[in-house]
């Protein structure tokens, strides 16, 4: 009888990950696999393997970043991290690792999120957050498409995330769209008359700006307007 999946050399999957504690518990081990996205969203386990474009992601990614770690230090407003900070939620049956994720201090403290210990319980040591994050980035790649425009808004919404940004710079045309929680799911927020987009987690108003360099490779601008 099988016990695991291997899909490649150093990816082998548990077969007995019958719930979203199973799939916690082996992505907080020591066997998880330390490369590639490995995601729980309802009841589906999505592995994406693949390496990050270098200017469609990973510049994309790094801009954001700089912009919004910028105004979190100076406001001291909370937290934002990225990559492979694991966000899961029981109430979305959901654990994924998103591209950038934003956890006030007024998350923290009121309960709404909780940072996991590390098994050993050394102090100021965590390797999960669970609950609600006040707001969560995705930049869409090939592979990830309909995840990041369906599946997962539907998780985060559940699990009670505020604001979803989703970024796609893949195409000739940069989409850049903020959506904030509806009664049913995410709407997306309308520009203004300059194409700025409103954020009510970070009180301000962004607009990603995006052109091509000599060599046709993206270089971006996230502009930012404090309400």
């Amino acid at each position: 009888m099988a016990t695991t999946l291997l899909l490649e050399e150093d990816l082998e999957i548990p077969l007995n990950l019958a719930s979203l504690a199973d799939f916690r518990r082996w992505a907080l081990s020591d066997a998880f696999p330390e490369r590639g996205r490995i995601d729980y969203v309802a009841g589906r386990i999505e592995v994406d393997m693949s390496p990050e474009d270098f200017f469609c992601h990973g510049t994309l990614k790094t801009e954001i970043i700089r912009v919004l770690a910028g105004r979190v230090k100076v406001a001291n407003l909370g937290h934002l991290v990225t990559d492979s900070t694991r966000i899961s939620s029981v109430e979305a049956d959901l654990s994924a690792e998103p591209d950038v994720v934003f956890i006030s201090h007024e998350a923290t403290e009121s309960g709404r999120v909780r940072l996991v210990p590390k098994a050993s319980g050394e102090p100021g040591r965590y390797v999960e957050v669970e609950g609600a994050p006040d707001m969560i980035v995705e930049i869409v790649s090939d592979h990830s498409v309909a995840k990041d425009t369906r599946r997962l808004p539907e998780a985060y919404f559940k699990a009670g995330v505020a604001e979803y940004w989703i970024a796609d710079a893949r195409g000739e045309n940069l989409i850049f769209q903020i959506h904030r929680r509806g009664e049913k799911d995410y709407e997306p927020v309308a520009p203004d008359a300059d194409g700025f987009q409103i954020s009510a987690v970070f009180n301000a108003r962004f607009r990603l700006d995006g052109r091509r360099n000599a060599k046709g490779n993206w270089r971006f601008d996230l502009l930012e307007k404090t309400e």
